[in-house]
């Protein structure tokens, strides 16, 4: 495998600038990822229990009760973090499809960390291999090679999958140490959040009683369920869009496109776009595609927090108005 020797950015200014490249050169996967997701092992269930708890915490609804509130924060938390998924781990770390400063790139990490679902750079280093190998036996989360289930949470659940040490392999990235930290690190944001949405409960308990929320009601709502619900969200990514959906364009993988999973994932359910032509910031190649993640990175463009925004290249949008190569029969293909 050649490994690609990336120049250090040089530093003029009090916020550096982040320079990717023009495309997505290969990366190196460390040898112990591949091997891993070819023998791959059992379920560590010692090491899921946190995983297995954090799916228990919704009935704490039961001791909670809901309120109105309670409900809009639940939405703009686990949306406010998807994007730190979306637009960060998967559109910036795993792909570099725009360029932005130091500070942001800290920002968009730190969000997408919060999301419990490891550090920047176990998570774009994961996403490189599975573009590496889709759909084939070396890709670790595949419904095609693997069953639904290991595609969608078994594989999570296995320890050489989720264990650190793959920093080396995303060399882009990794040579900033405060990536490394929440990489090594990987509770502290969720933590800081979970805490965070604890003590606004609290306040408005205390300043704004007519709400009818307290600390306990906003963690439960705010922490507990969104990132469950955030979990599921991009795990279907993984399972479901390579099952189920329309297929506009060929590609050497199973990956579909679906309204439905785009509308709750903020434009990753055009996956068979994604993986068409994955140097593209932009998923939902034409109008009537909804790509929310993208609408936003778009509005920050204009004042400056990100730029060179890289677009599919013209003969995507001529390949992408032939005939659908497949339609499934199913409510995902909407």
């Amino acid at each position: 495998m050649q490994t690609i020797e990336l120049e250090k950015p040089k530093i003029k200014q009090a916020i550096p600038v982040i320079q990717p490249d023009a495309i997505m050169a290969p990366i190196p996967i460390i040898k112990s990822i591949e091997k891993t997701a070819a023998a791959g092992e059992g379920i560590d269930y010692l090491g899921a229990i946190p995983f297995f708890l954090m799916h228990l915490t919704p009935l704490l609804v039961f001791m909670t009760g809901v309120s109105p509130v309670a409900l809009i924060v639940c939405f703009i938390a686990m949306f406010g973090r998807m994007f730190g998924v979306t637009g960060g781990f998967h559109r910036y770390f795993a792909h570099r499809t725009y360029k932005t400063s130091r500070v942001f790139q800290f920002i968009m990490a730190f969000l997408g960390t919060s999301a419990a679902q490891m550090g920047p750079l176990w998570w774009a280093a994961h996403h490189r291999h599975h573009h590496r190998y889709s759909d084939m036996e070396e890709d670790i989360h595949s419904p095609i090679t693997k069953t639904f289930f290991e595609s969608h949470v078994g594989w999570i659940l296995r320890k050489k999958h989720y264990q650190q040490g793959f920093e080396k392999s995303i060399p882009d990235f990794e040579r900033y140490p405060e990536l490394r930290f929440l990489n090594k690190y990987p509770l502290i944001p969720p933590t800081v959040f979970a805490f965070g949405i604890y003590f606004l409960g609290v306040t408005l308990q205390k300043f704004f009683p007519s709400l009818h929320t307290s600390g306990f009601q906003m963690a439960v709502w705010g922490f507990f369920i969104s990132t469950v619900l955030l979990y599921h969200a991009t795990f279907s990514i993984n399972s479901v869009t390579h099952l189920f959906g329309r297929r506009r364009y060929e590609t050497k993988d199973q990956s579909r496109n679906s309204f439905l999973i785009a509308l709750y994932t903020m434009g990753e359910g055009w996956h068979n776009n994604h993986h068409h032509y994955p140097t593209a910031e932009r998923q939902g190649f034409f109008w009537w595609e909804i790509d929310a993640t993208h609408y936003i990175l778009k509005v920050l463009s204009w004042f400056g927090i990100v730029w060179a925004i890289r677009e599919p290249a013209p003969e995507v949008y001529r390949k992408g108005v032939r005939p659908l190569v497949h339609k499934g029969s199913d409510p995902f293909s909407v």
